[in-house]
């Protein structure tokens, strides 16, 4: 079995760098949104077998559409992302949870989290990338095949990201990359 990581994605690669350059044009209200619609469409369906983390992960994504809705301030918030962080937390550290699993809860929990800290918005990405890889091609690949189907998430995220994006967007977020 090849040695599997959490997170997957080369962050010089064609689509990070151009996700990076468009998420430095946005609002956090726009990557807020666009991040919890993308893992709610695309990574929670793949702990849906796995009922407490789905629980928890699902209320996530059901305050963040709160909060951008108004119908709940960021301080209200902040105790849903500590907790879906702390469900996280726990479902990795239990011996149960399986790597397509854990990845994707914490790709749903990151993409929450963009509310708070904008850059969010591309980190939920790359455990996003992991789930994807490893639901799609088995745990048993050589990293190659990995790399390779990390490229393609992060390509279909761009375009996502690109079809929703606000152009001349008044009010950009002020990112400095730690990668």
């Amino acid at each position: 079995m090849a040695a599997l990581r959490k997170m997957l994605g080369d962050m010089n690669g064609n689509a990070a760098t151009a996700l990076m350059r468009l998420i430095e044009t946005q609002s956090k209200e726009t990557l807020t949104r666009w991040a919890a619609a993308y893992a709610k469409e695309h990574y929670l369906l793949l702990i849906k077998e796995e009922p407490e983390i789905f629980h928890q992960m699902e209320q996530t994504i059901s305050a963040v559409e709160n909060f951008l809705n108004k119908e709940m301030t960021l301080k209200e918030l902040k105790s849903h992302l500590a907790g879906a962080r702390s469900a996280a937390k726990e479902f990795a550290d239990s011996r149960t949870a399986d790597p397509v699993s854990l990845a994707a809860a914490r790709a749903v929990s990151t993409a929450c989290a963009a509310a708070q800290t904008p850059t969010n918005a591309f980190g939920f990405l790359l455990y996003g990338a992991a789930a994807c890889a490893y639901h799609s091609a088995g745990l048993s690949e050589a990293a190659a095949t990995y790399d390779r189907l990390a490229e393609e998430e992060l390509q279909g995220a761009l375009q996502s990201l690109q079809a929703v994006a606000v152009p001349n967007e008044p009010h950009p977020v002020s990112i400095r990359w730690n990668c």
